[in-house]
């Protein structure tokens, strides 16, 4: 829980440091995804699947080739 919660702080610090007044989800979503790749591979994947809107499987799996090299 603590390594989730360092992940939010992260994104929430870098979303403060542009001292803008509204964001748009896709940055948010962008930022969660890029932190959770080097932190848990498969939370990564299950955020992706989501996130990213996989219509086929072979969508999938090229995201999965991507994070396994």
């Amino acid at each position: 829980m603590e390594t989730i919660n360092n992940l939010v702080s992260n994104v929430e610090e870098t979303i403060k440091s542009e001292g803008a007044n509204e964001v748009k989800s896709t940055i948010i979503g962008e930022l969660v995804i890029s932190r959770l790749r080097d932190l848990d591979e498969v939370a990564y994947v299950r955020f992706a699947s989501v996130y990213r809107q996989f219509k086929d499987l072979s969508s999938f799996v090229k995201e999965i080739r991507k994070i396994s090299k």
